[in-house]
């Protein structure tokens, strides 16, 4: 079998690891063992809080709808659910967009998400009434 050497590719790959590491502290950029595992610890915690990110946004955006709203007289999940009643689509980053930038346009969302909820809770009440018995029809003598 013929021998293999691999000084080359073994210090490059060590190189890279080391190159990725630059910037960390104390023996974690120094030395190749530590360095290959925090390297390695790095891209997992990258992985997971590009996921995290995502939810921090939302929570971000879910706050500044709920105080724009509470300004307008109603709680995050009230106006939630009168826009959904009212038919207006529009998601939580654009309706934080619409909050922060545009007082006047979430005023009419607000407005909005108030007659949404007035008419379906006209709609549940006209459900609740109880309907009158309609009287039975007569066969006709001719059929």
């Amino acid at each position: 079998m013929p021998r293999v050497k691999r000084a080359v590719h073994s210090k490059k790959k060590r190189r890279a690891i080391l190159t990725q590491a630059k910037g960390y502290y104390s023996a974690r950029s120094r030395r190749y063992r530590v360095a290959k595992e925090q390297v390695q610890h790095s891209g997992v915690y990258a992985y997971r809080d590009r996921r995290d990110r995502k939810g921090q946004f939302r929570r971000l955006w879910i706050t500044r709808i709920g105080a724009a709203a509470r300004a307008g007289g109603m709680t995050y999940s009230t106006f939630v659910h009168g826009l959904g009643a009212a038919g207006v689509d529009l998601d939580r980053r654009a309706l934080a967009d619409l909050a922060v930038r545009d007082p006047a346009a979430f005023e009419q969302l607000i407005a909005a998400a108030k007659g949404g909820l007035e008419s379906e809770s006209e709609a549940r009440e006209k459900a609740a009434r109880p309907k009158r018995p309609r009287a039975k029809a007569t066969a006709s003598a001719g059929s």
